[in-house]
């Protein structure tokens, strides 16, 4: 691969296909809430890390760039000691916020933790999970004190991550600080799925939609990181089958590519990817899946890393069906030929308004095991005339 001049420092914070997007911005004239949304896995959270610094940055040169990252209010940001931001994730992506270190939650698996999250690891297996959801608790306790004056005279910066992850109920009550703005306080939005934003909070935000790269910019980024960040080579060809089966996420495929060489067996994208490992060989054998025995091996994956495959998959034959073209699987090609010439395309169209229908329950504490169960065998069924 070409080794570009923008892929030569390592310490880069934007990536190179969100550089144009952050140029655009002007940081003296944002509105008070800006809502991020794109793929999952391009850089959404670094990028809104990256731009709350920008906005606590207290460098006054308009000749220094923003963030200047020697001004104290940048090094509190760093040390994650900033009075004035207020990120509000879930407890189970808390230790990805800036500490010695920004390493975003897109970014890396391999980041420095939190003390708290250190702490965490010394205490007993048994302890309560930490939570996956964003609840009204969180909101209030964040957003009570707004109508006070910054610590440091300037912006404060409330910085919200997943959108997906915010309850109904806590929704409403952002509503309310969005609908009556503070002066110098300014919301950022981060979500993959627009979709699932309330209409209300979106018509009340300036969207940025945040692009995926072009597959040889993002591979160069990703082996690049790798190569000078992680020490990490991947031989070209493996490299490229992870990125594409990430959906050209390179976020997400350096997270991946972490944790297999991490060999951790209780990281959550290491454990995904076996799963969809596992659902990939039975999807692969058509009418012949054994269904019960693969909702037995990966249910307790996350269900929606599940369904993502699932649509990549059923994307990928229908794509051959109609042009021969494969995006996510080239190597499967030979059976997704085989495949797309026995599909029941009625069935099949069926089939994926039912992986939509998952996909708006995939947060929600359903059965995963049971509604793994009847999609795949209703994908069996394609393939029975």
């Amino acid at each position: 691969m070409t080794n570009p001049s923008f892929l030569k420092n390592p310490s880069t914070k934007i990536p190179p296909w969100l550089q144009p997007l952050w140029d655009s911005l002007e940081f003296n004239a944002l509105p008070n809430a800006v809502l991020l949304y794109g793929q999952t896995g391009i850089g959404k959270f670094d990028f809104a890390i990256q731009l709350s610094k920008a906005l606590l940055c207290e460098e006054k040169s308009a000749a220094v760039p923003k963030p200047c990252n020697c001004c104290e209010a940048c090094r509190w940001f760093e040390s994650g000691n900033h009075p004035d931001f207020l990120p509000l994730v879930p407890e189970t992506h808390g230790k990805f916020l800036p500490h010695s270190s920004v390493e975003g939650i897109e970014e890396s698996s391999g980041g420095k933790k939190s003390k708290s999250s250190q702490s965490d690891e010394t205490q007993d297996s048994s302890e309560k999970k930490e939570k996956k959801n964003i609840s009204i608790e969180d909101v209030r306790s964040s957003i009570e004190g707004l109508s006070i004056g910054a610590h440091r005279g300037g912006n404060r910066v409330v910085l919200i991550y997943p959108m997906e992850m915010l309850r109904s109920d806590a929704a409403n009550t952002l509503l309310k600080s969005l609908e009556e703005p503070i002066g110098q306080t300014i919301f950022i939005l981060v979500a993959d799925r627009l979709d699932r934003v309330l209409p209300t909070i979106r018509s009340r935000c300036r969207l940025l939609a945040v692009p995926r790269p072009e597959r040889q910019t993002g591979l160069e980024w990703l082996n690049n990181t790798l190569l000078n960040k992680d020490k990490i080579n991947v031989p070209q060809e493996e490299l490229g089958s992870i990125y594409d089966e990430q959906g050209g996420s390179p976020y997400a495929a350096r997270m991946l590519v972490l944790a297999r060489h991490n060999k951790d067996e209780k990281d959550e994208a290491a454990l995904a990817h076996l799963a969809s490992r596992h659902l990939l060989q039975g999807l692969a054998k058509g009418a012949e899946i054994d269904w019960l025995e693969i909702a037995e091996k990966i249910h307790k994956a996350p269900i929606r890393v599940l369904l993502i495959t699932q649509q990549r998959w059923v994307a990928d034959i229908e794509s051959v069906h109609q042009a021969g073209i494969v995006r996510y699987y080239p190597k499967q090609l030979k059976t997704l030929r085989e495949l797309s010439s026995c599909i029941n395309q009625p069935r099949l169209l069926r089939f994926w308004k039912n992986l939509l229908r998952a996909r708006t329950y995939e947060n929600h504490p359903l059965a995963a095991r049971i509604q793994l169960e009847v999609l795949l065998l209703e994908y069996k069924q394609l393939f029975n005339g």
